[in-house]
């Protein structure tokens, strides 16, 4: 679609705060009024919006993806869903699942991703096993109660972005770690990737598709925790700072 607006504003209305687009107001694909609760929420999407060029490419503009979903939920979830979806996850836990051979990805992934799990068995006081088995590791019931009562502290907007991060990395437990900021994008994107990334550099890679692959993955995984931490706090922006 072509860009057919020049200038992205931002007002405060009575629900939050609203975007734009010259003098009409954004909407969302069931023709809500798009409405976020921060003032930095609105701001990084006002940022997707100008930052389109001649055509409105929407894949990129993640952030505003987001929001529509958490606006509209097509899916009609509750908290409830939403949380247990995420720790669903575990089940096939990208750092749970390991290999039993060649020796050199076994000792990586030992290297790479225990002290993860370490990290979050203590922070949670919960145990999280891994296993070689296709059927996957054994995760206690407490360890599923535990995770479900810590995510059920975050609000509906910030668990949608947490379940979007979580789907990126395919592990609960490095979006934990994401989140808590144990990790940084780059490094949770790399070790999400351990595998792919250790036959790439045995065996080459196709350049242009693994370079994009990863952009892509590193773009939604950065947008989708900037998202929670922006919906996970009330924030106001200084508006000195926007000058």
């Amino acid at each position: 679609r072509k860009r057919f607006y020049q200038n992205v504003s931002i007002t405060q209305g009575e629900g939050g705060f609203e975007i734009n687009l010259d003098h009409r107001k954004l909407k969302t694909p069931q023709a809500k009024l798009f409405t976020v609760p921060s003032e930095a929420l609105a701001i990084a999407v006002a940022t997707e919006w100008d930052s389109q060029q001649d055509t409105i490419k929407f894949y990129t503009m993640h952030l505003t993806t987001l929001c529509n979903t958490s606006l509209d939920n097509p899916t009609q979830r509750n908290k409830d869903q939403l949380i247990r979806a995420a720790v669903k996850f575990l089940d096939t836990d990208t750092l749970c699942y390991r290999v039993e051979e060649p020796a050199t990805l076994v000792e990586l992934q030992k290297n790479e991703w225990d002290p993860i799990i370490e990290w979050a068995e203590k922070r949670y006081d919960v145990e999280i096993n891994s296993s070689t088995n296709i059927m996957g590791p054994s995760i206690p019931a407490r360890t599923r109660e535990v995770l479900v009562s810590h995510l059920a502290s975050y609000n509906m907007w910030a668990l949608q972005g947490i379940e979007f991060v979580v789907t990126q990395l395919k592990s609960l437990v490095l979006t934990l770690a994401l989140m808590d900021l144990r990790l940084t994008v780059e490094q949770a994107v790399l070790l999400s990737r351990l595998e792919e990334e250790y036959q790439i550099q045995k065996w080459g890679n196709i350049e242009w598709a693994h370079d994009y692959e990863l952009q892509e993955l590193r773009a939604r995984t950065a947008a989708g925790t900037l998202f929670v931490h922006l919906c996970s706090e009330s924030t106001t922006v200084k508006h000195k700072l926007l000058q």
